[in-house]
């Protein structure tokens, strides 16, 4: 039985997907110019460095004889391969396809939850998911896209990356239960960081690096990858990771918000309704069940 949600958990979910939201954002501006190699690669390394100068200035150890093989694994399923994937996709793929995909993240993880953590998948989760979803489809504005082999590619990329999500969610549940978020948070952004260090050289910079594309780098790595993510394992740990995935379903509603907010992009009767729904689809999944 997974632990029910206190407020102080609900708050870590909404802080989690509201800088999450905000992503998309940078991620418009960072991509084009750095690539997909580089924007993970940076994302996660400044991540992992301040993370790692915070933890020698508080005074706190990460463990890492006992936990680099936590931290590793995590940076990978977590950091690592789904922020090339997505970076890859953001290229090919409009945006509205890579954030559906994502909010499938919940129902990998609760099928790997129901393999390795002997989690019921009750119909009611399976509804949740499936209302949040239609949700995601109302707020995303599904449209016609033109299909080639770099679209099908992307898909499949953007597939890989929510698996990745739910996978990496039951991990940390079944093995890393122990790790201190905040410890998690550092270790695996540097690890995920090291990984993709020996493919850079490899992936050229794209365009002219500005100051706007520094700042929305440093935004997306120290905002995005580090104190979302503390917030984000804290949560892993007190209510497990089913519930805890739910954050893919609050992120369209607070990139819709931010977009409007700064981009100008307006808010629709339907992507009103849409978030409407993911709340609904949140709300279920994360509802205590019944002894």
């Amino acid at each position: 039985m997974m632990a029910h949600m206190q407020f102080s958990d609900l708050l870590r979910l909404v802080g989690s997907a509201a800088v999450w939201g905000f992503s998309f954002i940078f991620m418009r501006v960072i991509a084009p110019v750095l690539g997909p190699i580089a924007t993970a690669n940076f994302r996660v390394l400044i991540a992992g460095v301040a993370m790692s100068i915070y933890f020698l200035v508080i005074g706190f150890n990460p463990e890492w004889r006992k936990n680099w093989r936590h931290y590793t694994a995590v940076g990978a399923l977590n950091g690592s391969i789904p922020f090339v994937l997505y970076a890859f996709a953001a290229l090919h793929i409009p945006a509205s396809y890579s954030v559906l995909i994502n909010s499938t993240a919940p129902l990998f993880g609760a099928i790997f939850s129901s393999f390795l953590l002997a989690e019921k998948l009750t119909f009611r989760k399976l509804g949740a998911i499936l209302v949040a979803g239609c949700g995601v489809a109302l707020v995303a504005r599904i449209g016609p896209a033109q299909v080639d082999p770099l679209f099908l590619v992307s898909i499949c990329a953007c597939v890989g990356a929510a698996a990745c999500y739910g996978l990496s969610a039951v991990y940390m549940k079944k093995y890393a239960g122990g790790t201190k978020p905040i410890g998690m948070t550092g270790g695996s952004m540097l690890m995920a960081g090291l990984m993709l260090l020996p493919i850079l050289p490899f992936a050229p910079i794209r365009g002219e690096v500005t100051p706007l594309v520094i700042a929305n780098l440093l935004g997306l790595a120290l905002l995005c990858s580090g104190l979302a993510f503390i917030w984000y394992y804290r949560l892993m740990k007190n209510v497990g990771p089913t519930k805890a995935l739910t954050v893919g379903f609050l992120m369209p509603v607070f990139g819709m918000t931010w977009a409007a907010l700064f981009l100008g992009e307006p808010i629709t009767l339907g992507m009103a309704a849409g978030a409407g729904l993911i709340l609904t689809g949140t709300y279920l999944v994360v509802k205590k069940d019944k002894k």
